[in-house]
């Protein structure tokens, strides 16, 4: 752990892990919140050590709501294990680059995903809140959730991180034609794949504050299994409802930080 690090900077990591951990578990997301507050915290810590230390946090939590899931909602474990092996591979390879990336470039990126993503739930009102429909899901649509779920998002997992599970949660829905709650459980057994794809590489290349991670985790941990109960309990459009509400809350942050960002840079010009 960072010698100075400040007791103060360390209880807001550990809300924003609270945090984190509780919206994961419903919508997804939850890193969006926590890798911007590490990043802030941490500002003399390489960007790749930044990654990594939130991926250590993030796979606790994340863990703690898919058994939580699992256990309680009816989802196709052997379709979601599928999709997490997958994850796992694309991403090991997303980790694999993700020294490469420069902090400047995540805030853009991350913005134009979750625009993408407001503007596809809210020009369909109805998404995720009809019941899945029964019987077996065909071979093609696991392919496709295979690909997208898996290999496409699991490699942005590895690369970048932030808002994997709500990607998740919208492309299983899409995809397979599942209800948020049912989409939500199945996300995160193959988000869990795609933590600890990530994690193991950014082990590799002992780009991991451990003992950050593990304080982070317990708090990651006890918001995640919050979340999950409160996502069962109260139902698909309660999950519907909170996926709205933080893509928004965090693109309007994210586009905020931007401006701020460009007025510096114009002012320093």
């Amino acid at each position: 752990m960072p010698t100075d690090i400040s007791l103060f900077t360390l209880a807001l990591l550990a809300l924003a892990a609270l945090a984190a951990g509780w919206i994961d578990a419903v919508v997804g997301g939850g890193g969006l919140l926590l890798l911007p507050a590490l990043l802030v915290g941490l500002p003399q810590v390489p960007t790749v050590f930044v990654l990594g230390t939130n991926k250590s946090t993030a796979v606790v939590g994340t863990t703690a709501a898919a058994i939580t899931y699992v256990r309680k909602a009816p989802i196709d474990v052997g379709t979601a294990l599928r999709i997490g092996v997958a994850a796992m591979a694309g991403s090991l390879g997303g980790a694999f680059f993700a020294a490469g990336i420069n902090s400047q470039v995540l805030r853009p990126l991350i913005m134009a995903v979750l625009l993408g993503v407001l503007v596809f739930v809210l020009v369909r009102p109805t998404f995720g809140t009809a019941v899945a429909p029964s019987g077996p899901v065909s071979r093609r649509r696991v392919l496709a959730a295979i690909l997208v779920a898996g290999l496409g998002i699991g490699f942005y997992d590895g690369l970048i991180g932030p808002g994997t599970g709500a990607f998740l949660v919208v492309a299983l829905a899409a995809v397979l034609h599942m209800d948020l709650v049912t989409s939500s459980a199945t996300a995160k057994v193959v988000n869990v794949c795609t933590n600890i794809g990530a994690l193991t590489m950014f082990a590799l290349q002992g780009a991991i504050l451990w003992q950050l991670g593990a304080l982070l985790g317990l708090f990651n941990l006890v918001g995640g299994m919050v979340g999950a109960r409160m996502a069962l309990k109260r139902g698909t459009g309660f999950v519907r409802g909170v996926l709205v509400l933080v893509v928004i809350v965090l693109l309007c942050k994210l586009a905020y930080d931007q401006w701020l960002a460009s007025q510096s840079g114009s002012q320093a010009a």
